[in-house]
């Protein structure tokens, strides 16, 4: 198998450009977007409509918007894949334009697909200049749900992330090279571009730093003080690989309910093979002998929920002082509406702490995440067991019954 076929994001950058003219598609570098950009461009030119791919890091390419307006005048009406679009910022401006031209001669979509690797950074820019013209979409590494669907075993998913390199290298071995192979290019070709004047190695002890603490509180003092550097640049630090989409900062879920709550964030390594090549485990049985093991499969649980609940449902934790705690909860119009407990065990057990955080915030739909398979089971206080497999189906249609449409 050289990829992984993926027909519900297919579909969602489809139904995106069936009804905005620009459509901006943001993932970390090496997750697919490319060939996933590709495909829709074949797509739409094999039903009889011109299409053109370009790929800004390649120099004869890039030459060609020298003169952007006048090269992209000529294709109005005809899909423009351009790749790499955070190299030419000055470009958005002229997309403004063509996009309007377009609009006065009765296109009104499909014009442009736009590939980036920086959200934050590339969102600026788009907005700025694109406002009321543009739609954005996260890819993300594999989804367990994609994995499963291609006959991938879902602990070797876990091991070695969602990035198709890695997942579909020959072995667990080659898959951990790759990785570090990614990690080293990220440190020293992407930081330098994003951020020129931040240093790559200091940027890289704090990458592995995170992931050895992968789902802890984010304490930027002691990480501070392990790095030789102040509490404000660890913060700059993380937001850059928060930006790359190779770090997440779970927020805490807070409201006035007199109760003392925990404010600092929570930190995670997005991609669970990228987290474990960072701390150097390379087999299934080096990460089940780990310490590391319960809060990696947390983290990977987070993030294909995440996944699954899409831009739609805003992600929290919760965690007080007397030990209420929910790993993940979805807020419905300001209120909390979905609890997520995750535990690795086949056979689990419900902590009284997110027992006591459920009825605290009057949650009706409480699921415990564990690490077997097979059916739902329904537990006690209202509360239901499932497979990772089993609760993102459940977590797609509650947040599909929350928030509307799934994205």
């Amino acid at each position: 198998m050289d990829k992984i076929d993926r027909p519900d994001l297919m579909r969602r950058v489809r139904d995106a450009l069936s009804y905005s003219p620009a459509v901006v598609l943001i993932g970390p570098r090496q997750v697919g977007k490319t060939t996933l950009a590709r495909a829709i461009a074949e797509e739409t030119g094999g039903q009889g409509h011109e299409t053109l791919v370009l790929d800004l890091e390649r120099f004869d390419d890039l030459r060609k918007l020298d003169d952007a307006r006048a090269f992209l005048e000529l294709r109005i009406g005809k899909l423009t894949v351009i790749d790499e679009v955070h190299r030419t910022p000055r470009l958005f401006e002229e997309l403004r334009g063509l996009i309007d031209e377009a609009r006065r001669n009765g296109q009104r979509a499909g014009q442009f697909l736009l590939l980036g690797s920086a959200s934050l950074d590339l969102i600026q820019q788009t907005s700025e200049t694109l406002a009321g013209r543009v739609h954005y979409l996260e890819q993300g590494p594999i989804s367990p749900n994609e994995a499963s669907d291609a006959g991938i075993d879902r602990h070797q998913l876990w091991l070695r992330g969602g990035f198709p390199e890695s997942l579909l290298a020959q072995s667990d071995a080659a898959s951990l090279r790759w990785r570090g192979d990614f990690i080293r290019s990220y440190l020293e070709r992407d930081v330098p571009m994003f951020a020129p004047r931040l240093p790559a190695e200091l940027i890289g002890r704090l990458w592995r730093m995170l992931a050895a603490g992968q789902g802890n509180l984010l304490n930027t003092a002691r990480l501070a003080s392990g790095l030789g550097i102040s509490g404000a640049t660890v913060e700059r630090y993380i937001d850059l690989l928060c930006d790359l989409l190779l770090v997440r900062k779970l927020q805490p879920w807070s409201a006035n309910l007199g109760k003392r709550l925990v404010k600092s964030p929570k930190v995670y390594v997005r991609d669970s093979g990228i987290m474990h090549a960072l701390v150097e485990i390379g087999s299934y049985d080096q990460l089940m002998g780990h310490p590391i093991v319960g809060p990696s499969f947390e983290g990977h649980v987070l993030d294909a929920l995440i996944g699954a609940a899409g831009t739609r449902a805003r992600p929290y934790f919760y965690r007080t002082s007397n030990g209420a705690e929910i790993d993940l909860l979805f807020e419905k119009a300001g209120k909390p509406h979905v609890a997520v407990e995750v535990k690795l065990t086949s056979a689990p057990s419900v902590p009284r702490g997110f027992h006591q955080a459920c009825d605290d915030l009057e949650i009706e739909h409480r699921i415990l995440v564990h690490g077997g398979t097979g059916p739902s089971w329904p537990m006690p206080n209202h509360v239901k067991a499932s497979s990772l497999d089993e609760a993102i189906k459940s977590i797609s249609v509650l947040t599909a019954d929350a928030f509307g449409r799934v994205y």
